[in-house]
């Protein structure tokens, strides 16, 4: 299960369910600003993903990120010449990856590091445990948590207070624009579909008999949705679960997504399953690899999701 253990060991799984695989507990209200803008040298109250009121005594210049999905929002709403670290498995920006690596593998962080870089603001995701939050705290800093987004809508409301906290808002304002207008692209598109294909979406290929997928209530099943497709792993109980080769079978899915692509899974290995070439999407060699970053980090690749997932489900809207 090699890809199933490295989400959870990344906090990449999450789900539009109110319970979650998350390390830190679920928060139903979205985080809500006590001022409109950011004065550089007055204090700022926010409260945060977890309800607590974080103050900023001004626009933060040293940040630091605990999450990949943290760092994609920062970076996106303007504020990365203010990024001074981030997590090790941030690697999108590109220039993210020139940052000081503050750890996280197994969930461990390097709280020397941290402090020697002297952040005024540390930003954490529900990768993030409380008790980490409170350990950063205990150390004088400064922590922003952000709580995973529940839909697309809730997405914008934390890149606008993102962008707000860290004297970004024209940027983020912007941002949440131009990311309405393109999923408006695709809704329009998908809107005169007459039917919805089948959809596999592969996460953890190792167990060939028993491939882990995305099943109702995550993130995945509302795109694959919205893209004009349907999930078949909306038939299973849990978020994240296995489907067994009869299931599939059963479902005869027309395309096949490989999340798994980047852990060395490919269409020709996929094809020579036992009982899989059967598969519509076999037969027809609709089997593609797919960039599960963008769909596992609650950021705003999520929407350049939504649009590879509506060219390969109906690429005929795309002439």
């Amino acid at each position: 299960m090699k890809k199933i253990l490295s989400m959870f060991m990344l906090g990449m799984i999450f789900s539009l369910a109110a319970a979650g695989c998350s390390a830190a507990p679920q928060v139903a209200a979205q985080p809500t600003v006590r001022a409109t803008e950011v004065p550089t040298a007055e204090p700022l109250e926010v409260t945060d993903g977890l309800g607590r009121v974080v103050t900023l005594a001004g626009t933060p210049q040293q940040i630091i990120s605990l999450a990949p999905s943290a760092t994609e929002i920062l970076y996106a709403v303007g504020a990365g010449a203010q990024m001074a670290g981030r997590d090790s498995f941030s690697n999108y920006p590109e220039e993210a990856k020139a940052l000081a690596d503050v750890g996280g593998s197994m969930g461990n962080y390097s709280y020397e590091v941290i402090t020697s870089l002297t952040p005024d603001l540390v930003v954490a995701a529900e990768i993030n445990t409380t008790e980490q939050v409170k350990a950063l705290e205990d150390l004088g800093l400064t922590v922003y948590y952000i709580a995973n987004p529940s839909s697309l809508e809730d997405l914008y409301g934390i890149l606008e207070t993102i962008g707000m906290i860290t004297g970004n808002s024209d940027t983020s304002a912007a941002l949440v624009e131009s990311l309405k207008a393109r999923v408006e692209v695709v809704v329009e598109k998908t809107r005169i579909v007459s039917f919805s294909p089948a959809v596999f979406y592969e996460l953890d290929g190792s167990e060939p008999s028993r491939p882990w997928t995305a099943g109702p209530g995550t993130f995945i099943d509302m795109l694959i949705g919205m893209a004009g497709g349907r999930n078949v792993g909306g038939v299973l109980s849990g978020s994240w679960a296995q489907m067994s080769a009869e299931e599939l079978l059963v479902q005869n899915p027309k395309i096949i997504l490989l999340g798994d692509a980047a852990y060395g899974t490919t269409a020709e290995q996929v094809a020579a399953r036992a009982g899989w070439n059967t598969i519509d999407a076999v037969k027809e060699g609709r089997i593609y690899a797919f960039n599960d970053d963008t769909v596992s980090r609650p950021g705003p690749r999520l929407v350049d999701a939504l649009e590879e997932l509506s060219k390969l489900i109906h690429p005929e809207l795309y002439p």
